[in-house]
């Protein structure tokens, strides 16, 4: 091949390239999305875990969703009010108080403390439990299930399996959800980082049945109901509950509960 034919294919291949390279440039100008710079401001202040507490794709859902007025300042769980904060005084906005949640898992069923039906050899992962007898070995249907789909789903490794039973780290948690959406029992719920007072079970059997299943289940017998006095305690489905928002930690349920199944220390003046 000559000199010259090596020269001419080097410059229509040259030419071609800047040609088309022209033509993008154009097409690239023409169809571009012009961005909010508020959302840019937004996406720069959000931590940028694109974990999908918030409800969004991503933080680049959540940032073009702020801007747009479609979301709140605040709605970000892994920020928090730091991050509010900064994003409200980007959009102009006053961010009200909020309140930090973490991550709880309503049972107690250790090892120890909860009886199986029979012993369970094969793939570990709770999902597959309900292919299995009784949905589980362990004997109450409503317990932990111990093979850690809440673990595997948590990006902040806040969650992790012990004696059987899953439990939050609270300082590692970031409240993002996806433990919630992961547990096939629905074991798991956002409250308060600071609550006083919160029931660790979540079974809806009747007393005798709780009791032949795990020692520490709450068997509903309305004990700690009839004791507060501030009406947070209420017995639904054979199960206590607590409402946050009236319980002034007075610990009066925790001390009558006799499974001893009511987290929380006794508030003191």
């Amino acid at each position: 091949m000559s000199v010259s034919a090596i020269i001419i294919a080097a410059v229509v291949v040259g030419g071609t390239g800047i040609v088309i390279g022209i033509i993008l440039g154009i097409a690239g100008e023409k169809f571009k999305v012009e961005v909010d710079p508020k959302e840019e401001e937004v996406l720069a202040a959000l931590p940028g875990n694109n974990c999908g507490g918030c409800g969004f794709a991503g933080c680049s859902g959540l940032a073009a969703a702020i801007a747009k007025g479609e979301a709140e300042v605040g709605s970000c769980p892994v920020g928090g009010a730091a991050v509010a904060a900064k994003i409200g005084a980007i959009m102009g906005q006053e961010v009200g108080e909020s309140v930090r949640e973490v991550a709880f898992v309503k049972c107690a069923g250790t090892c120890e403390n909860a009886n199986a039906d029979y012993e369970y050899y094969g793939v570990e992962d709770c999902s597959m439990m309900a292919f299995v007898p009784n949905g589980g070995p362990k004997k109450c249907n409503f317990g932990c299930l111990g093979f850690g789909e809440c673990v595997k789903a948590c990006p902040f490794d806040a969650i992790h399996i012990k004696n059987g039973v899953a439990v939050v780290d609270k300082e590692q948690c970031k409240a993002c959800g996806k433990c919630i959406k992961a547990c096939p029992k629905n074991l798991i719920e956002l409250v308060p980082y600071d609550a006083k007072h919160i029931v660790q079970c979540s079974s809806q059997d009747k007393g005798k049945q709780v009791m032949t299943a795990c020692k520490v289940g709450c068997i509903g017998c309305k004990m700690c109901e009839r004791v507060c006095e501030s009406g947070a305690v209420t017995v639904e489905n054979n199960i206590a509950h607590i409402d946050q928002s009236k319980c002034t930690g007075c610990g009066a349920c925790a001390e009558k509960c006799p499974k001893k199944i009511i987290t929380g220390k006794k508030v003191t003046a």
